[in-house]
């Protein structure tokens, strides 16, 4: 679930959409959270949708760390990547502004953090663009990655936070125990993928007539 104080724009024909603030969004911000509404495909359910299907799943999902594809039910599957980010993923079930995020400001986030199977050319027009997004980005960047997260989790309590209602209960509670100093800090390796999931942990009905559902 993307944050609310944002909406869809028309980038230009080579670009497509993007997602942009309406509001100014400060650092320490949940901007996505993966709630219970995300739908979730398999390697097996992703290979079962047809053709039209598939490559729109493939176009806008995302890989967790289970080797499942996320792909989400409202506009945050429109966030672009640009490679001096202002959001970013985080071992915490969630994406957080790591730098205050003006009106107008285009939301952005690095695909590095999201187990791409094979290199992804990108040219982000800003000077650290680094050209390409490898699937060993995370073991490469992680240390800078988490560099850029732990400042901004700690204004996660001062600022107002509308999806925390919509976070999954563990992620709740790993993010308050870190925050209380009772737990050590979760890294972005957290997020690479480990093992395959199973269709039996996904909930059940047709995968494909809910992204249907989901996508028109």
């Amino acid at each position: 679930m993307i944050h609310p104080d944002t909406e869809v724009r028309f980038i230009d024909p080579a670009m497509g959409r993007g997602v942009f603030a309406t509001a100014d969004i400060p650092c320490g911000t949940i901007v996505y959270v993966k709630d219970r509404l995300e739908i979730e495909l398999t390697d097996e359910a992703f290979h079962a949708l047809d053709e039209p299907l598939r490559a729109q799943a493939e176009k806008y999902a995302y890989t967790d760390e289970r080797g499942v594809r996320i792909l989400s039910w409202d506009n945050a599957k429109y966030v672009n990547h640009r490679c001096d980010c202002n959001t970013i993923s985080t071992g915490y079930g969630f994406e957080i502004a790591i730098r205050d995020i003006a009106c107008g400001e285009e939301i952005c986030d690095d695909y590095g953090l999201f187990n791409v199977e094979e290199d992804i050319p990108v040219s982000c027009n800003c000077p650290c663009c680094r050209g390409t997004i490898r699937p060993d980005d995370i073991e490469t960047h992680h240390e800078e990655w988490d560099r850029m997260i732990i400042p901004a989790l700690a204004r996660v309590p001062e600022v107002e936070q509308p999806l925390m209602a919509y976070m999954e209960d563990n992620d709740k509670r790993k993010l308050r125990a870190y925050l209380c100093a009772e737990a050590p800090y979760t890294s972005v390796t957290a997020l690479r993928y480990k093992s395959a999931c199973k269709e039996a942990d996904l909930p059940p009905g047709p995968i494909g007539a809910v992204y249907q559902e989901a996508n028109g």
